[in-house]
């Protein structure tokens, strides 16, 4: 008799889950929205600081243009959007946590804690390194490279679209060492494995450098480099710890 009500007790729970994913999904878009709204006034502000960089770089009397019209309003408005996503991330990885949380191991939970806060500190030294180190060195070296009788000036899209695209290379670059716990600690690779793979991971570094950076060498080692550091600090981490067991759980 039990058996003929399961079909229904599985569609009952399976929309308890959407629901359920559904009212996080909007707690963490309430966040972002309630953070971008507070950074809005600031809009300007905060894409001047994140085109410090190059100006810095320039020469003297030069700066941005915007080939766009709306360009000068809208950008401004990315990087306050941009900045509110990062600023609310504690808040969506908390209501992520609250959803999967009741599906968990009570040793996966443990786990979870020092991962997520490990990770978005990694994720945010990766982008102040990409900040305050790469950045400089490298619009440095393209203001040196411009030909004689050219004037460098970059269009504030194009530009905002660069700055992006780098902070989320070296943000996840720097995520090396939670990738290779996490494969460790579920039992994917063991610790000989991910040694053995060291090689592979120098090759595979410098060839993710030459995608996603520019056509320079210089900001290729500054990702490729990095990369391989944290590579190894990953199987520092991994040597203190033990792999995934489900026993006792």
């Amino acid at each position: 008799m039990n058996g003929e009500f399961l079909p229904q007790e599985a569609s009952q729970t399976l929309l308890e889950h959407l629901l359920e994913l559904r009212r996080r999904l909007l707690w963490a878009a309430c966040g972002i929205v309630l953070c971008f709204l507070c950074l809005l006034p600031f809009a300007q502000n905060l894409y001047t600081l994140i085109a410090q960089p190059l100006l810095g770089a320039l020469p003297e009397n030069t700066g941005m243009i915007a080939t766009n019209v709306v360009a000068p309003f809208f950008v401004p408005l990315k990087v306050a959007l941009m900045a509110a996503f990062l600023i609310s991330l504690p808040n969506t990885l908390y209501q992520i946590w609250a959803f999967v949380a009741p599906g968990l191991y009570q040793s996966e939970k443990r786990l979870v804690t020092p991962l997520v806060l490990s990770s978005l500190l990694l994720f945010a030294a990766g982008m102040a390194f990409c900040y305050f180190l790469v950045f400089p060195v490298v619009f440095r070296f393209f203001a040196a490279s411009t030909p004689v009788g050219v004037s460098m000036a970059t269009d504030i899209d194009n530009y905002w679209s660069f700055v992006l695209g780098m902070f989320m290379a070296f943000g996840m670059t720097f995520e090396v060492p939670v990738a290779v716990l996490l494969l460790y600690r579920m039992g994917v690779f063991d610790l000989k494995q991910l040694s053995a793979a060291r090689p592979y991971l120098v090759v595979a570094a410098f060839v993710l450098a030459a995608v996603v950076t520019p056509p320079d060498v210089l900001s290729q080692v500054m990702l490729a480099l990095p990369m391989i550091l944290l590579y190894e600090t990953g199987l520092l981490a991994c040597r203190l710890l033990k792999p995934k067991s489900r026993e006792g759980n």
